[in-house]
């Protein structure tokens, strides 16, 4: 039931980190894979490591938030892969900026990568899906689909409304036989996290690394290889009757109130 033979996944910003690694457990699993990013070099170097891992991807140069692009992509994996059985909607961004200092432009970013792109990519994919009554999306969410914390408040709001539009695909499209769920990662060990880990001066620990791992019932960060399984729960039979949940894939974190002093 676990098995994705003969299914064709597209996972969006997949050219390292989470989506790389959740790619390649959907692969490992059986599935044919597509996957998107927004440069040249960025997409030569992600084939050179899917090849590296024996994974034949189809790359394409694409901007999840523009609808015509997006529409084109889909079009093409439906001609050359087949018609998408699985999406991850995974591309984002995050802006470490205090509110009052952020501009409402880069708010706007956050939002159109994180909430309104997952919004067209879905949206390309589910009238094929509606039509063969069959169909898995996956979006990744976060902790801060659940919290708030300092500087992330545009990624807090993509993240949470992503959270509800998982709810209301799911919703909207269950009597398709179509499953949408979320996968919330805790703080996974990614590029886009490296600067949180870095050693101060001193040799000491980033603070915030202290305080994630003093957080976190595991008493470390996750790895990308830690969302492989879930990924591959939620884009198979095994999870044909979950519909509309999120999972926190989070070391424990969210159920956590931490260690008296």
């Amino acid at each position: 039931m676990f098995s994705l033979e003969g299914k064709v996944a597209l996972v969006t910003g997949a050219a390292y980190g989470i989506g790389f690694a959740i790619a390649e457990a959907l692969a490992e699993a059986g599935a044919k894979i597509a996957f998107n990013c927004r440069g040249q070099a960025h997409l030569e170097r992600a084939l050179e490591d899917y090849k590296a891992r024996g994974i034949e991807a189809k790359g394409y140069i694409c901007d999840v938030t523009d609808e015509d692009a997006v529409a084109r992509m889909v079009a093409d994996i439906e001609k050359t892969l087949g018609a998408v059985d699985i999406l991850v909607n995974n591309a984002g961004i995050i802006k470490r900026i205090p509110m009052h200092e952020m501009e409402a432009s880069e708010f706007r970013e956050v939002v159109d990568i994180d909430l309104v792109a997952p919004y067209i990519v879905s949206k390309a994919v589910l009238p094929s899906m509606m039509e063969r009554r069959r169909g898995k999306i996956i979006n990744i969410c976060s902790m801060m689909s659940e919290l708030g914390r300092e500087t992330v408040s545009a990624y807090a709001s993509a993240k949470g409304g992503l959270k509800m539009l998982t709810r209301n695909i799911a919703s909207e499209y269950g009597q398709y036989n179509i499953q949408c769920n979320g996968i919330g990662p805790g703080y996974i060990a990614t590029p886009q996290t490296a600067p949180l880990r870095e050693p101060q001066p001193d040799g000491k620990r980033h603070p915030f690394d202290a305080f994630i791992v003093a957080k976190t019932p595991a008493e470390r960060w996750g790895t990308p290889d830690d969302l492989k399984g879930p990924a591959v729960f939620l884009a198979s039979e095994a999870s044909d009757f979950v519909n509309g949940h999120i999972l926190y894939v989070d070391g424990g974190i969210l159920a956590y109130i931490g260690k008296q002093p």
